[in-house]
């Protein structure tokens, strides 16, 4: 495993803006309200020395406060700075050393995890420090602007010597991981299924809606397969969304679904499909992602015989009908009940997401269900010359044939539960592009 570095600190002293910086993309949050991060939010960063670290963002420390949230975060940034081989300490440069910032060093020295002061916004016209105040945490110390990348490569000067030699196989090549999305609307359970799976505390969880705002990005190993875990925010459409640190999480859990391969949609149990269980289905459906449909809170239910599950199923899928023949797992999160088979089923959705068909095998299936059912064609027939695969993540088909426009889509959705039948694809959406006589030559 490559090295761990935790980014902490207290609120808006630019800890996810420093660990954008790092890692080079906008994977974590940022915004001018203070709180905005709360989970662990880790993300590859490269190593100036070679290979790479993960690096760990983690949420505005307050030592003091025992309110439900800044309590759960402060637990979970002493846990990222335990589990991490350096600490990068954030500091607010334009604001001087403050009491809280020297209870959350005293936090961190206790940990005996090794620690390097960062300065940040050292560079604005309002900053007021003094060298010796923070010297006097005890800490090597770097100046530096997040924001504008000053003082990156000295911080990584300053790291490198806490941090293990990079390990000259971690280049070598590794199997492909599978990314798994945990997406739905808030409070169905997203982030108690997120830990279940995890076997770990890893992610917060409030009955407060909105708790999770990043997407939280740890990596394990199912049957000897690399997955990454993504939990999402809850999504609400637009309308319900209020402005802020929520529009943002949306965008980030929309971004997620872009990311990943499968998607663990997860639904209320006991709510049974909602129409914005169905929105937020559909965003997964239009970004062309493997589905796993999770029935979370079913210990809730008055009936969770094989039976009645069975019947539940079908109700899911008849509400959710761009999703038919998609697999439904039944789970309590709580309980733990059902949850060592949804990352199962997603290894499942995951193969067939990535499978590739012969040509011949392709133009088998297809013809054998064209025969069976002709497509409307007027006069003239409609004549299926060819068909070939031309991509896969998700499977992409082309289909020559006589026809002068699209068919109708009610053909298209045979056609694609023809394949789905053949080839067992169940979960996984089917793209056909269509050549006619007016995209033939000659």
């Amino acid at each position: 495993m490559p090295a761990t570095v935790a980014i902490v600190g207290r609120p808006n002293v630019g800890k996810s803006t420093l660990f954008n910086r790092l890692t080079r993309r906008r994977r974590a949050l940022t915004h001018d309200l203070p709180g905005v991060t709360r989970d662990r939010v880790a993300a590859d960063a490269p190593r100036p020395a070679g290979g790479s670290v993960v690096l760990v963002d983690t949420g505005g420390f307050e030592p003091d406060s025992e309110a439900q949230i800044p309590r759960m975060i402060r637990d979970q940034a002493l846990r990222a700075i335990a589990e991490a081989d350096a600490v990068v300490l954030v500091v607010d440069g334009s604001q001087g050393l403050i009491p809280s910032d020297r209870e959350i060093a005293d936090s961190v020295r206790r940990t005996g995890t090794p620690v390097v002061l960062a300065v940040n916004k050292a560079d604005r016209r309002d900053a007021d420090f003094a060298d010796a105040d923070f010297l006097g945490l005890g800490f090597p110390m770097v100046m530096l602007s997040a924001e504008h990348g000053r003082g990156i490569g000295e911080l990584w000067e300053a790291l490198e010597p806490l941090l293990p030699a990079p390990d000259e196989e971690e280049a070598a090549e590794q199997p492909p991981e599978l990314a798994v999305a945990i997406v739905g609307r808030p409070n169905v359970g997203k982030s108690s299924l997120a830990n279940r799976l995890l076997g770990d505390e890893r992610v917060l969880v409030s009955e407060v809606p909105g708790t999770t705002r990043d997407v939280v990005d740890t990596l394990l190993e199912v049957r000897g397969r690399a997955v990454r875990l993504l939990d999402t925010a809850g999504i609400r459409r637009k309308g319900r969304t209020d402005r802020g640190p929520e529009v943002l999480s949306v965008v980030v859990a929309r971004k997620a679904i872009e990311r990943a391969h499968i998607c663990l949609v997860v639904l209320d149990a006991v709510d049974g499909v909602t129409a914005q269980d169905a929105h937020v289905a559909g965003y997964v459906n239009e970004a062309g992602r493997g589905v796993v449909v999770v029935v979370n809170k079913a210990d809730l239910l008055e009936r969770a015989d094989a039976r009645a599950q069975k019947e539940a199923a079908e109700r899911v899928l008849d509400k959710l009908k761009f999703l038919r023949d998609t697999p439904v797992v039944f789970t309590s999160a709580l309980t733990g009940a059902g949850v060592e088979k949804v990352l199962v089923r997603a290894l499942e959705v995951g193969d067939a997401f990535a499978v590739k068909v012969s040509t011949g095998e392709l133009n088998r299936v297809l013809r054998s269900a064209w025969e069976r059912h002709p497509p409307p064609g007027g006069k003239r027939p409609v004549r299926l010359f060819y068909a070939t695969q031309v991509a896969s993540r998700p499977p992409r088909f082309t289909l020559f044939t006589s026809a002068k426009g699209e068919l109708h889509f009610s053909y298209v959705r045979y056609l694609e539960n023809s394949l789905r039948e053949a080839f067992s694809l169940a979960g996984v959406p089917i793209r056909f592009m269509m050549r006619g006589q007016h995209g033939r030559s000659g």
